[in-house]
């Protein structure tokens, strides 16, 4: 994929979008579910038109896209070092599954099996859930370092919680995997921080007018 601005703040807040998703669940906030949907629907979207396709309508970005302009540009009290560390994780996480063919084989066919399901039920059943959950902790789970979740301990400890953390988890990843297609790199988010904040400012503008 050619990259530019725009291509990347997209990918850029599909990750965030996902990791702001694994703290919300994580400390019992009130969740956004059409941006559930969106990072679920980046999952299973292998074959998309374009960047603007992957997630499905621009609009189920916005939670990721307000995050990427409050992470990279904002004041430093709207920033949270949490969800950056997410990120950044996930990141890192993505480079070393780059260079493992048996994981990203496992990857595939566990999200086609999560996929199957989605025909049937849901996008967001439960069953669905588990299953892109169990492809995380297979693959991703087993790799260095592991990404590890901060939040309420009685809600993290309930497995349906964790569930949804891991599957978001792996979407978080598979928006890293477009970051990198798009040509994001380590030093992407510092030479390119106005370019990419303007272009979620512009993309925010668009989703007002998409319901």
């Amino acid at each position: 994929m050619k990259s530019s601005p725009r291509d990347l703040a997209i990918a850029l807040a599909g990750i965030f979008q996902a990791v702001r998703l694994v703290q919300q669940t994580a400390n019992g906030e009130l969740r956004d579910e059409r941006a559930l949907a969106a990072c679920l629907s980046g999952l299973f979207n292998t074959d998309p038109a374009s960047v603007d396709t992957v997630f499905g309508s621009l609009a189920g970005l916005r939670l990721g896209l307000e995050t990427v302009r409050d992470q990279v540009a904002g004041p430093n009290e709207l920033r949270n070092m949490e969800l950056t560390r997410y990120a950044i994780t996930v990141m890192h996480l993505e480079r070393k599954l780059n260079r493992n063919q048996a994981l990203l084989d496992s990857i595939s066919r566990g999200i086609e099996t999560a996929n199957e399901q989605a025909r049937f039920f849901d996008i967001a059943h439960t069953g669905v859930i588990a299953s892109l959950a169990d492809c995380y902790k297979q693959t991703i789970s087993t790799l260095r370092p592991r990404i590890l979740v901060n939040g309420n301990q009685a809600l993290l400890g309930i497995p349906e919680n964790q569930n949804l953390i891991r599957a978001l988890l792996l979407a978080a990843v598979r928006a890293a995997v477009l970051w990198r297609q798009c040509g994001g790199g380590r030093l992407t988010l510092i030479l390119q921080r106005k370019a990419l904040v303007n272009a979620a400012e512009s993309l925010l503008g668009e989703t007002q007018n998409i319901h």
